[in-house]
């Protein structure tokens, strides 16, 4: 499997970390069943079949976070965006709200 990091160009897999879910969120500890909340963010994942959007390192390359966006059925990459960048829009969406 290669992997296109944006700075990088197309890469071989063996440069990456397999890091998880890209799509969970971490619970807020304020809130009234926080524990609750935490137990299933440390243990409960689901196992979907289709698209999913994973966290990769480029650990022998940039060192960059991407989010992998792959068909768990066919291993085939449907896009690659850089961590950074997404979480730059996210939070220039929110000043915007």
């Amino acid at each position: 499997m290669r992997i296109s990091c944006p700075y990088c160009g197309p890469r071989d897999v063996r440069e990456f970390a397999y890091l998880g879910d890209a799509t969970v969120e971490r619970p807020d500890p304020a809130a009234s069943d926080a524990l609750e909340r935490f137990t299933d963010y440390a243990y409960l994942r689901n196992n979907p079949a289709g698209p999913h959007r994973e966290l990769w390192y480029h650990d022998a390359g940039c060192q960059a976070w991407l989010v992998v966006t792959r068909d768990t059925r066919t291993h085939q990459l449907l896009g690659v965006e850089s961590l950074k960048a997404r979480t730059l829009d996210a939070g220039r969406e929110g000043a915007e709200s």
